[in-house]
């Protein structure tokens, strides 16, 4: 339930902040117990703009603010 409800967050973040970029949640199986987000650029390659494997314990750090998430996107983007 956790990791659904910040990956729906982190989702509504990215939306709200460029709305024709299209986000998939979990397009392939995760990693038991890891929280990433990436970006797929239009040439196939790939940007990681958050990962939280190496984080916490406590758990909470495994999951970034949303606004992290979407400052990562637009610096990733320029």
């Amino acid at each position: 339930r956790v990791f659904g409800r910040n990956a729906a967050a982190v989702s509504a973040a990215l939306r709200g902040a460029m709305a024709h970029l299209p986000v998939d949640i979990n397009p392939r199986p995760p990693r038991r117990n890891s929280f990433e987000v990436s970006l797929v650029k239009e040439d196939g390659s790939t940007v990681e703009l958050w990962s939280g494997i190496a984080k916490g314990p406590p758990r909470k750090l495994k999951f970034p603010q949303p606004e992290t998430v979407v400052e990562a996107l637009k610096s990733s983007l320029a």
